[in-house]
């Protein structure tokens, strides 16, 4: 869900991501509404994505706190979006890796929902598999609210964008 959002908000903002010579990364870099954003799509591993981070902040002078992890779970139904201002990993090996290595929990993240598989015991295969087509619609919905809120994360308070993102989405 994550590189699928970065590549909606790349496709609205004309920008294409370019990878860093030798580096576990592709980024993309603009400015939007007077404010500098940073795109980063990490290369490696979901369980390692936090090796880029350190990097990436040296390079832009950015503090942890400036940064917007996004995500998919599946706590949360399909479509559904969640922002929040900081917490643990809740057992999300990417955000284990962040914290981990920044040794801090205080960044902005946006999950998105998948649900859950019928079968807990396909977590791996439906977590890394294709969007079912009864799903594309509120996968696609989500994404686009994901990117509107990203975009408006960059002049306004995240408060707000949380109490307007963060309202249950109807079921269709």
């Amino acid at each position: 869900m994550g590189f699928q959002l970065l590549d909606l908000l790349a496709e609205r903002l004309g920008l294409t991501f370019r990878r860093a010579f030798l580096r576990p990364f592709a980024w993309a870099r603009t400015e939007v509404a007077g404010a500098f954003l940073v795109m980063v799509k990490p290369l490696t591993f979901m369980n390692r994505s936090g090796e880029v981070f350190p990097e990436i902040l040296d390079r832009t002078g950015a503090s942890v706190s400036d940064l917007l992890v996004v995500c998919d779970t599946l706590d949360l139904p399909v479509g559904q979006c969640r922002l929040r201002c900081k917490g643990s990993s809740a057992g999300h090996n990417g955000l284990a890796s962040i914290i981990r290595r920044l040794g801090r929990e205080d960044f902005m993240r946006l999950y998105i929902g998948i649900g859950r598989p019928d079968d807990p015991g396909e977590v791996v295969g439906y977590v890394l598999g294709r969007v079912d087509e009864r799903e594309a619609g509120a996968i696609g919905d989500a994404l686009r609210r994901a990117a509107d809120s990203v975009v408006r994360l960059l002049r306004e308070e995240p408060e707000k964008v949380m109490n307007d993102l963060n309202q249950k989405t109807p079921e269709p």
